[in-house]
């Protein structure tokens, strides 16, 4: 029998009052299979969190399981660093085969450490090592990591201010915010690059995502993504490609960046890359950027071999064909036809919906209204969060292995929750 504990003792005790996400969810989760969490009541949610976008193939997949528990029970090398390991080479091997090669990437795979972070550090230090300079241009409600110069690129002001410190050497500029037209921001950023006397220094590299999930999920058009590539090329700025967590699937194709056809002088990835929820980031370079010295930048955990093993289970699982690629796609198609038919439904100004493959955004008109849903979804049994500037976007990420019912039950109880915290219509009262 289960002894039922305080839920909140331990932590609000022990641990740092900087703990945010149990907050929301005030829950002990202690099982999760597929796409749901339970706690330790039983009680199921079932999850469109997904880690943040770490579990795109859901929790405690089979597949990727029984990989890791075979490697364990056969006393696989742990932890390694950067020595040479068997599942090491499997990875790398396995990587280039089902991922670079089909797609005609050149790079070259480094292991920056354990989190996107680690792999955003790694990209803009040597960026700024090739180019010899020291400015960064980054986006408008851009997310790129905690550490000091991921939050340098970060645009969330709440964010930035944990630092502590000045935040420099980084550039703002707007992202893609003129579906109408031509953009711009993108004359006046070249005439920038151009004048003697615009006062900006002339980039290292400009680091992007293609859809802003913690900005709002703020969905990049493929125009202007190739506007900025060709940019970088005429003015010699390397273009890094933040994919942490649009990639590994989660807009449909393995890498975001392949709808709009362009290739990136860097690429970051972390969160999904291990498939099983695993500690695991890589940073993608063009070969002829690799001049690292050896040592040069290097970190305690850059050698996870369980990560690689699991890494590789769900390469071999999920992208030797394209049906997951496929799969996606249609069940991202039946995600926006249910959020949109809750938008138009709805009282009031409209929720605006945006997003890409399994990766959706429900903007509210007033922000607090967004938290209200989340808070009311999560006493339903499902698990959502926001994004934005001011929290005003509900999040939605489910699982890319998620079943069409369990897609279908996510929405009806996203669509009960945003009922339920509908105002009343005031009465006109008597006349």
């Amino acid at each position: 029998m289960t002894v039922s504990r305080p839920a909140s003792h331990v932590f609000e005790r022990l641990e740092s009052e900087v703990r945010s996400y149990c907050r929301g969810w005030p829950t002990v989760f202690d099982r999760a299979l597929g796409s749901r969490m339970y706690g330790e009541d039983g009680r199921p949610f079932l999850d469109f969190f997904s880690g943040a976008g770490a579990l795109n193939y859901g929790h405690n997949n089979p597949v990727l399981k029984r990989a890791l528990v075979d490697y364990i029970e056969g006393d696989g090398v742990t932890h390694a660093l950067d020595m040479s390991t068997a599942a090491k080479r499997t990875f790398l091997e396995t990587f280039r085969e089902v991922v670079l090669q089909p797609r005609e990437l050149p790079y070259k795979v480094m292991f920056p450490g354990p989190a996107g972070t680690n792999a955003v550090e790694a990209a803009l230090k040597l960026a700024r090592k090739v180019k010899g300079r020291e400015a960064v241009v980054f986006f408008t409600n851009a997310f790129h990591g905690m550490s000091l110069g991921s939050l340098a690129v970060t645009g969330n002001a709440f964010k930035r201010a944990g630092a502590g410190v000045p935040l420099v050497h980084a550039t703002p500029m707007p992202y893609d915010e003129w579906p109408d037209g031509e953009d711009p921001a993108f004359r006046w950023f070249d005439r920038l690059l151009e004048g003697e006397g615009s006062g900006l220094n002339a980039p290292a590299a400009v680091i992007v995502e293609t859809v802003q999930g913690e900005g709002g999920i703020n969905v990049a058009r493929s125009e202007w993504l190739r506007g900025l590539a060709g940019l970088c090329r005429r003015r010699d700025m390397l273009l890094i490609v933040d994919d942490i967590q649009m990639g590994c699937g989660r807009t449909g194709a393995f890498f975001s960046f392949e709808q709009a056809g362009i290739v990136p002088d860097i690429v970051t990835l972390s969160k999904s890359v291990s498939g099983y929820g695993l500690p695991m980031a890589l940073t993608l370079l063009r070969p002829e950027l690799d001049i690292w010295r050896p040592g040069e930048h290097n970190g305690t955990f850059r050698g996870f071999n369980p990560a690689f093993v699991t890494a590789t289970a769900a390469l071999e699982e999920y992208w030797r064909d394209g049906r997951l690629q496929k799969q996606t796609l249609a069940r991202g198609e039946q995600m926006e036809q249910g959020l949109r038919a809750v938008a138009a439904g709805r009282p009031g100004p409209a929720p605006e919906v945006r997003g890409r493959g399994l990766a959706w955004g429900v903007e509210f008109a007033d922000p607090s209204r967004a938290a209200a849903v989340c808070a009311r979804a999560f006493e339903l049994g499902l698990l959502l969060e926001t994004s934005g500037p001011r929290d005003e976007v509900v999040k939605l990420f489910p699982p890319l292995t998620i079943e069409e019912q369990e897609l279908e039950e996510g929405l009806a109880l996203f669509a009960s929750a945003v009922r339920g915290t509908e105002r009343p219509a005031r009465s006109a009262g008597p006349r």
